[in-house]
């Protein structure tokens, strides 16, 4: 959603123009919700993109776009899981390879995904590891809250977590929780402050998760500690 992951050529650009267009039809809302559901599992772009252009049109609603969002992102991390549970080998390898463009890498006998830099180099060994199914060995349901609210293509998070098996009502809870923080917060921001906020969230949204999620994995850390 951002100036730094939107692609400036080729079908993505296609596909980012194509999404924006929905936020100036009578089916805005419904563009926004079967998008949001799409994207959970194979889908490219984020929904924060129609969901920023349609707040801004209709400031006094940012609350029923903001849910109608997670919802349906929510349920369409179901169909990501099943495709993580049942499909892995096929439709789940192809999607994160092609779609999230996601390169899979051996690890001691197991396919994984490389963790970004960036969040290797700001959360350091909290993260259990450096590759995505070592930190779901030591973190389990809490990499689908975490990195539900990072830039990460949520796609990669519903299909690993169905890899994972992680329990599925847990996986439901922490979706939500996760995808509510998300699109609530952006939508609130534009409400408050409306087109200055989108260029600040433009230029600055990967830091802002990042910091989001180090905050709040410090202040479990603080509290365990604590305790």
């Amino acid at each position: 959603m951002t100036k730094a992951t939107v692609p400036k050529k080729g079908l993505i650009r296609r596909l980012y123009g194509w999404m924006l267009h929905w936020a100036d039809s009578k089916y805005g809302l419904l563009a926004l919700i079967v998008l949001s559901f799409i994207e959970s599992s194979f889908f490219p772009i984020p929904p924060d993109v129609l969901l920023i252009a349609l707040v801004l049109g209709a400031t006094s609603r940012w609350y029923k776009y903001a849910f109608w969002c997670t919802l349906a992102s929510v349920v369409g991390g179901l169909a990501g899981y099943g495709i993580g549970v049942f499909a892995w080998d096929t439709m789940g390898r192809w999607i994160v390879e092609n779609v999230a463009h996601v390169t899979l890498v051996d690890v001691d006998g197991r396919l994984d995904i490389a963790l970004p830099s960036y969040l290797i180099s700001s959360m350091g060994t909290v993260l259990g590891g450096e590759y995505l199914f070592q930190v779901y060995d030591h973190w389990n349901a809490w990499i689908v809250f975490v990195f539900g609210l990072t830039p990460l293509p949520y796609k990669l998070t519903t299909i690993t977590a169905g890899v994972a098996h992680v329990n599925l009502p847990v996986f439901l809870m922490a979706s939500l929780a996760s995808r509510a923080c998300r699109f609530f917060l952006v939508a609130w921001v534009l409400y408050k402050w409306g087109e200055p906020a989108k260029e600040f969230i433009d230029r600055y949204f990967n830091l802002l998760c990042i910091a989001f999620v180090v905050l709040l994995l410090g202040g479990f850390l603080v509290l365990k500690l604590a305790l």
